[in-house]
């Protein structure tokens, strides 16, 4: 028998790991392989692969990972005039209100329409609980894609989470649920501090936020990275790391050196952006 050219046995595991990618991957670090490697070849794109990876990391996780805790629960009272808790549902700006006993269990759910209705109607007598409905109880050990399923079904969008001995121990949302898959899913009522898109720190160092567009980033620095496929800086460097990079990665790039200091498991939020000079810059 003859023996087997150099590199022969890395070229067949190389060959044999190809084919379970696309064939047959045996574990979840495969398949997220698979999923990163068809990324990097521009099958599909980063926002494409951080949904499958979400709904992937959906299917581990459990409803106490992400349910929102007793304390921070907006709450109506079940005997409380509107006068007393309508600016309160106003502030919030929520459209469903757990109503709780003078015990703080949860008897029931309001929800915005049907008081509006109730209040267009003009009634002069009201009762809280006379309008509310039956609210949906949940452990907080279920999956995460069985209650997104559940929500699918039952079209409720809010559940009451509870705990081993049954008293209540937060909120879960539809909406919770699916922002782990597709990122923040904000509304006119999310407000958050502007963001300066580009800041110089010194000593030829600038923090810039991964949403500026490239063509902005362009004219403040007058560079000419491309603007064809992507639209912002952390679009452009998904690309250019070949995955989702971590805190402190770095890539060069069109001249500059990226270094990332905020970023989840979803895309990347803040960098460190440097420029080269001379050999470096030509080399980037």
């Amino acid at each position: 028998m003859s023996e087997e050219p150099p590199g022969t046995s890395w070229w067949r595991g190389w060959v044999a790991r190809l084919r379970r990618c696309f064939l047959d991957p045996r574990d979840m670090e495969e398949l997220t392989y698979c999923l990163q490697r068809a990324e990097h070849r521009n099958l599909i794109n980063p926002d494409t692969l951080t949904m499958i990876e979400g709904a992937l990391r959906v299917a581990r996780m459990q409803v106490d990972d992400i349910m929102v805790p007793l304390p921070d629960m907006v709450v109506v009272g079940r005997d409380e005039r509107p006068e007393a808790f309508l600016p309160r549902v106003i502030e919030s700006g929520h459209s469903r209100f757990p109503v709780v006993d003078e015990e703080r269990r949860v008897v029931g759910l309001l929800l915005a329409k049907d008081l509006l209705a109730h209040l267009a109607a003009g009634e002069k007598e009201f009762r809280l609980r006379d309008i509310m409905r039956p609210p949906v109880f949940v452990p907080e050990s279920k999956r995460l894609h069985i209650l997104l399923r559940e929500f699918r079904i039952s079209r409720n969008h809010l559940a009451i989470v509870v705990d081993e001995y049954g008293n209540t121990a937060g909120l879960v949302s539809i909406e919770d649920v699916l922002e782990q898959i597709v990122g923040n899913i904000d509304d006119e009522h999310d407000t958050e501090p502007e963001e300066v898109p580009i800041t110089s720190t010194g000593e030829g160092r600038y923090l810039v936020q991964a949403r500026t567009e490239i063509e902005e980033f362009n004219r403040y620095f007058d560079a000419s990275l491309p603007e064809e496929e992507f639209d912002t800086i952390g679009g452009l460097l998904l690309k250019a790391f070949g995955h989702l990079p971590r805190q402190g990665e770095k890539v060069r790039l069109g001249g500059f050196e990226f270094t990332v200091l905020q970023a989840d498991q979803r895309r990347i939020h803040q960098l460190q952006v440097t420029r080269l000079k001379g050999r470096k810059a030509a080399a980037a």
